[in-house]
């Protein structure tokens, strides 16, 4: 949903223009209370992972970013697959860099939880990569009558492993979606391993992970499959700088599309 269009007056060297659109957040209700419940291991995997074929497929396209690079997967597929649709797919987007010393160790024991192909380091997959190849595999052999990866594209949550920063990012880049009329734009949670984490502390994700307790990521994964969804609204700006000025905007106010104004 757009509200109308704001600007400041255009003889103003610098132009904001506003529109807000809503995402879907999942909130972590009762995230605390889940400290005493014992989550089997292989359950929450069964519920997580995607198949083989779909994982690879996915991973294929981003790669080759090419929306068809995973096909030989889909055609190619083990006659065993018995054609389950997982019930919870979930995709993990992590800046391993975040966090300290904990976040490589924080990667490998969510590779364990859910799979190899299902984490993705930021510093090796930019989610607008993972928007228009991966999610679009899945749309494309979804269309073309595979039950599992239609399913596992209307069912998909993320989960989001960084600050505020990333976390915006990643937002940022699933909007695209909306955009383009390719809902549903998937729900999205958050492991805190900011500074600030103001964003997490506002949904019940809490302001910091607690590394002691490798319980707490399936927890966390738990609860970002069952959590209940509310809508975030999400501002989209656009600057225009004094012309022929050229600047380094801070992370904060990261470019997603180039814009131009008629003067």
């Amino acid at each position: 949903m757009n509200s109308p269009t704001t600007a400041r007056d255009s003889s103003s060297p610098t132009r904001i223009v506003a529109r807000s659109s809503m995402m879907d957040w999942i909130r972590a209700c009762g995230l605390s209370g889940l400290a005493g419940m014992k989550i089997d291991k292989e359950e929450l995997r069964r519920r997580l992972s995607m198949p083989q074929y779909l994982r690879l497929a996915m991973l294929d396209s981003i790669k080759k970013k090419d929306v068809d690079g995973g096909d030989e997967h889909f055609r190619s597929r083990s006659s065993d697959y018995d054609g389950t649709v997982p019930q919870s797919p979930i995709v993990v987007f992590i800046n391993s860099r975040s966090g300290g010393r904990h976040g490589p160790v924080l990667k490998e024991r969510l590779q364990q939880l859910i799979s190899e192909e299902q984490v993705f380091d930021l510093l090796d997959v930019k989610p607008h990569e993972f928007v228009r190849y991966g999610l679009a595999c899945l749309e494309k052999w979804g269309n073309n009558g595979d039950i599992c990866a239609k399913e596992t594209r209307r069912n998909m949550r993320v989960v989001v492993a960084g600050g505020d920063g990333t976390v915006g990012w990643v937002l940022g880049c699933l909007g695209e979606l909306h955009q383009k009329g390719r809902d549903p734009v998937p729900p999205v949670a958050v492991i805190p391993l900011g500074t600030g984490n103001d964003l997490s502390r506002s949904y019940g994700w809490g302001g910091s992970f607690p590394f002691a307790w490798k319980s707490a990521i399936k927890r966390t994964l738990h609860q970002a499959t069952t959590g209940p969804i509310c809508r975030l609204d999400s501002w989209h700006v656009v600057l225009q700088m004094p012309g022929g000025e050229v600047i380094d905007p801070p992370h904060s106010l990261k470019a997603t599309e180039e814009c131009h104004f008629d003067q």
